[in-house]
């Protein structure tokens, strides 16, 4: 259950209904997870939805990059529905299994390209530390450039903010769905 109330597309309010229907008619397809909250605010949702666009579908970062520091993020923050949906978006990206599951298991992924190590240590550094030490940096400007750099931080932001949102609100997996990992809240019981 979740912490506070969802809306239904029934109970949507105008401005609601709006920024669902930008959503679902985007490249997403579908208004799940942190916006579904984010809703109680449309402007803040309307807002929020664009940054996500924008970070998600159209900067100079590859998507498997892209989906592997999202993965990193979801994984760090223990956020299961984070990871539930990006997942699969990592594989459809060419993510490979192996590294999906040594960042599941909280470990370094072996057999990396360049790239991807970069976006891998550049993201793991920012997510333990919000702040990456000179030689990831320089590691990553050399892979990616200035901005595909500012793009890749940016992108671990805004997850972390998707993260904490998924978590404080509960926001729950799908009915059927076994989570990856425990979430904070459900370490918080053991």
């Amino acid at each position: 259950m979740p912490r506070i109330s969802l809306p239904t597309l029934e109970d949507m309010t105008p401005a609601q209904r709006a920024v669902y229907d930008k959503v679902v008619s985007g490249p997403r397809g579908s208004l799940r997870g942190p916006l579904r909250a984010a809703l109680h605010n449309p402007e803040l949702a309307d807002r929020w939805q664009a940054l996500g666009e924008l970070l998600r579908y159209r900067t100079t970062l590859a998507p498997r990059l892209s989906e592997l520091a999202i993965l990193v993020t979801a994984r760090h923050c223990r956020s299961p529905f984070e990871w539930y949906a990006h997942r699969p978006e990592a594989q459809k990206a060419g993510v490979p299994a192996a590294v999906i599951d040594a960042v599941l298991a909280g470990s370094r992924p072996e057999g990396l390209r360049d790239d991807e190590a970069a976006a891998y240590e550049y993201a793991s550094q920012l997510n333990a530390s919000n702040s990456v030490s000179a030689s990831v940096h320089r590691q990553a400007v050399a892979q990616f450039g200035e901005r595909g750099t500012v793009e890749l931080t940016a992108l671990v932001g805004y997850y972390t903010m998707v993260a904490m949102t998924l978590n404080a609100h509960e926001i729950p997996m799908p009915e059927g769905v076994a989570p990856a990992f425990r979430s904070p809240q459900e370490e918080e019981l053991r």
